[in-house]
């Protein structure tokens, strides 16, 4: 991590982001930089306005508490997400009981703050952030940084009167045009380590790159808290060039594109293939697409511009369930173009999401089927959980199945009815997993070998398990009656 300097008249922005404090963050290891956090910080700084940036992802929740005691910053900036959520209220906690730090004030933003504004403001931070953050905190931070409290007339900002009620700014206009933002402050950080974590882990270092904002497909689970439902892209020659001052000066190996669906505009695709080859700026990457969006042409300019992995999202194998989450996609032209995708040289992943609410045992056997029958290369499975704010927590508001208690959980505890127990759906996860790749080594001629012959002894125990955990809840509703 870089030095700071002393900033108390000044501005921190970090991210409560402490990976070696995460067992399982340390067992998956593959940190990104907080590209949030670093585009603010440059659009400050292109404004005039100093800031620091405290990394946690490689320090810790201690030296973050020693370092804003010793800097005593004017203002705190604090990247909030689901992963985060309990990291960022302790921060504020330490600020609020440190008699150094009480002429700290504290701005939140990110995608968790949209839909819970008065449960942040009333933990301890002064404003909370909702949308695209770079104009709204850019003004908070002047009026913080002048002495003044009101936030009044601040679009995109939300806070409390001296009541303790919630005012709430209107809806900031959308950034337009993207290109007239500045490039990350990707300098205020060390990249190194992240660098460095991604090669010894996993055999190639890795950064990020964002080229758009927004999504403009309905998915009813997915969260647009800051961006909206739209579509704004950069300049697919300021990309290009993006690319070259990477290769430059940090060499990574590869590129994973953060953008919701890479290849919404073909148009553009093929800009940004003409634009990094003409610059001899070419680094492999991997990026999320639609099966709708993929051809046998985008195909051709993707490994042309350098992908070597696409993601083609699908949800479920049950075309039934994927219509519940109005994800507008055919489940078998999903299947046909993770095949055609990988015939042309290109890996490929895909996600699933069991226990979608109207989400059958039959839907999930359709789901293996259709695992098997694309096989991608790379599969993701989780647990459907309702994130507020979407059109799933709106449906399952009403059926979950406790109140939480805000400050000690987060969108992923919630649960709700379903079909199901949820230990069936946890057994369900790790029969999914270890069926298909059972399937998949089968179909490499490796079926016998021992690797493979415990994947499918671990498929029949969960799947067995499956049926136990159904039939505990039968009986459990029978001895109810």
């Amino acid at each position: 991590m870089k030095e700071i300097e002393n900033t108390e008249n000044g501005v921190i922005l970090t991210h409560g982001y402490f990976m070696n404090e995460d067992p399982k963050e340390m067992r998956i290891r593959k940190p990104y930089p907080p590209l949030g956090i670093l585009y603010i910080s440059a659009f400050l700084e292109e404004n005039q306005v100093e800031n620091q940036i405290f990394d946690s992802t490689f320090s810790s929740s201690e030296d973050l508490r020693s370092h804003f005691l010793s800097s005593k910053p004017h203002v705190v900036g604090l990247y909030c997400n689901l992963m985060t959520k309990m990291n960022v209220l302790s921060i504020i906690d330490f600020v609020r009981s440190s008699q150094k730090l009480n002429h700290t004030r504290i701005i939140l933003g990110g995608p968790d703050v949209r839909h819970n504004l008065y449960d942040y403001l009333s933990s301890g931070a002064d404003a909370a952030i909702f949308g695209e953050g770079e104009q709204t905190m850019l003004e908070v931070v002047r009026r913080f940084q002048s002495d003044l409290e009101d936030l009044s007339g601040i679009d995109g900002v939300a806070f409390l009167d001296r009541n303790g009620t919630l005012v709430k700014g209107k809806e900031r206009a959308r950034i337009r045009p993207v290109d007239s933002l500045p490039l990350p402050n990707r300098k205020k950080i060390d990249m190194q380590p992240y660098l460095d974590t991604w090669k010894e882990a996993h055999g190639s270092s890795a950064m990020t790159v964002s080229t758009q904002r927004g999504c403009p497909y309905t998915c009813r689970w997915c969260s647009t808290a800051v961006y909206g439902q739209s579509y704004r892209r950069r300049s697919a020659v300021l990309v290009a060039e993006e690319f070259k001052m990477l290769k430059e000066t940090y060499a990574p190996d590869t590129i994973w594109f953060v953008d919701d669906v890479f290849t919404v505009s073909h148009k553009w695709l093929e800009e940004f293939r003409d634009a990094v080859v003409a610059a001899d700026a070419v680094i492999p990457f991997e990026c999320i697409s639609r099966a709708d969006r993929m051809s046998e042409e985008v195909i051709t300019w993707l490994k042309e511009a350098g992908c070597f992995r696409v993601w083609i999202g699908a949800e479920s194998g049950s075309q039934k369930v994927i219509d519940l989450m109005d994800r507008r996609v055919d489940v078998n032209d999903v299947r046909d173009k993770i095949r055609l995708t990988r015939s042309k040289g290109i890996e490929t992943g895909t996600f699933i999401m069991l226990g979608y609410p109207g989400e059958t045992e039959e839907d999930i056997m359709e789901t293996v089927q259709y695992l098997k029958d694309a096989s991608p290369d790379h599969f993701t499975i989780t647990i459907a959980y309702p994130i507020k704010g979407t059109g799933l927590y709106q449906e399952v508001e009403m059926k979950q199945k406790e109140d939480l208690d805000w400050m000690k959980t987060t969108d992923r505890d919630r649960d709700f009815e379903r079909a199901y127990p949820r230990k069936y759906y946890e057994h369900a996860v790790r029969y999914v997993e270890n069926e298909v790749r059972w399937h998949q080594a089968v179909a490499r001629g490796e079926g016998m070998t021992q690797d493979a012959l415990k994947k499918k002894s671990k498929a029949l125990v969960f799947r067995n398990l499956m049926r136990l955990s159904k039939g505990q809840d039968q009986g459990r509703a029978m001895t109810a009656e």
